[in-house]
């Protein structure tokens, strides 16, 4: 049996036993053949595909490039040795169901799939694997170079799933102590949403974690600059929180989770963690003060007494 490949992120190919084919001679070949892989485990109308790739044609016109693209594609694709690998049904379309072939874009659902609902500090070695493998095949935005209405939805859809599961091992990373490859993937995250204001917080922090103070600083001002430029908006309360409290050198390391027995956690837990530190930093404060006003007291208490005597 053949191996067959199909790579939808960055650059379109497709591999038949090792063997690159770079694209397929008709574009809307092409087109259909990514279009039935984006939305393989379900028919297609014949009008409905029609419509989507020739909008702009009357509908008889429409199906008619229908039926020659749907020509061309089994024609090219059975020219590489692949047989089978369309279901053709009346009036309906489909990538055959259980048909052997490997996908970038479902490695990557897969990985979001089971590790979702799940924050990075709580995932097992094994999804954390999934994960970093699905990462590795995510070469670029969904089919580059495109700009069907179709493909632009379905380019932003996967880039939130791998937007999302880089943030997983961000918290993955800061949980454990991986404070490199943290600014690594959240490095990853700004190339694609430079004003996203959580993980310029998650970067201060892992900066400031790594002992790097200064980078956490000028995190704090790339994050300010980007808000501003992208959004017309300063920084959340929380955001300048924890800037003020690396700028003063009082943000607490917190000690690191142990792997077994790990327990759920929520969207607010950073917020907490925020909190808790500054309100520790402020007890400790508190404590020295109350430390130092008991000491004058007694200093004062001796000076009556002496003058007394």
């Amino acid at each position: 049996m053949r191996t067959l490949k199909f790579f939808l992120f960055g650059k379109f190919r497709i591999e038949v036993d090792a063997k690159v084919i770079q694209k397929i001679e008709s574009r809307k070949a092409e087109e259909l053949l990514v279009y039935l892989l984006l939305y393989r485990d379900q028919p297609q109308s014949r009008e409905q595909l029609a419509d989507i790739l020739w909008m702009e044609i009357e509908p008889e016109q429409s199906k008619a490039y229908l039926r020659k693209a749907l020509w061309q594609l089994q024609t090219i694709l059975e020219s590489y040795g692949v047989q089978g690998m369309l279901l053709v049904d009346g009036e309906w379309l489909q990538v055959k169901p259980h048909f052997d072939f490997w996908l970038d874009i479902k490695v990557l659902e897969e990985a979001f799939s089971n590790t979702q609902g799940r924050r990075g500090k709580n995932l097992g070695e094994g999804q954390v694997k999934s994960i970093k493998d699905a990462m590795e095949i995510y070469r670029g935005e969904l089919m580059q170079g495109w700009y069907e209405d179709w493909c632009l939805y379905e380019r932003e859809r996967l880039q939130h799933l791998y937007l999302a599961m880089l943030d997983k091992l961000m918290d993955y990373c800061e949980a454990y102590g991986d404070y490199e490859n943290g600014l690594i993937y959240g490095e990853k995250i700004l190339q694609y949403d430079r004003a996203r204001e959580r993980t310029h917080r998650r970067l201060m922090r892992l900066h400031y974690l790594a002992r790097d103070r200064t980078a956490a600083l000028r995190q704090y001002q790339k994050c300010v600059a980007a808000l501003k430029e992208e959004l017309d908006v300063d920084p959340a309360d929380r955001t300048h929180l924890l800037y003020e409290m690396i700028r003063t050198d009082k943000l607490e390391t917190p000690a690191q989770p142990n792997r077994v027995g790990k327990n759920k956690g929520s969207e607010t837990e950073e917020q907490l963690n925020i909190l808790f530190s500054h309100l520790s930093t402020l007890h400790k404060s508190l404590s020295q003060i109350q430390t130092q006003i008991a000491q004058d007291m007694q200093v004062i208490q001796k000076t009556i007494k002496n003058k007394q005597s």
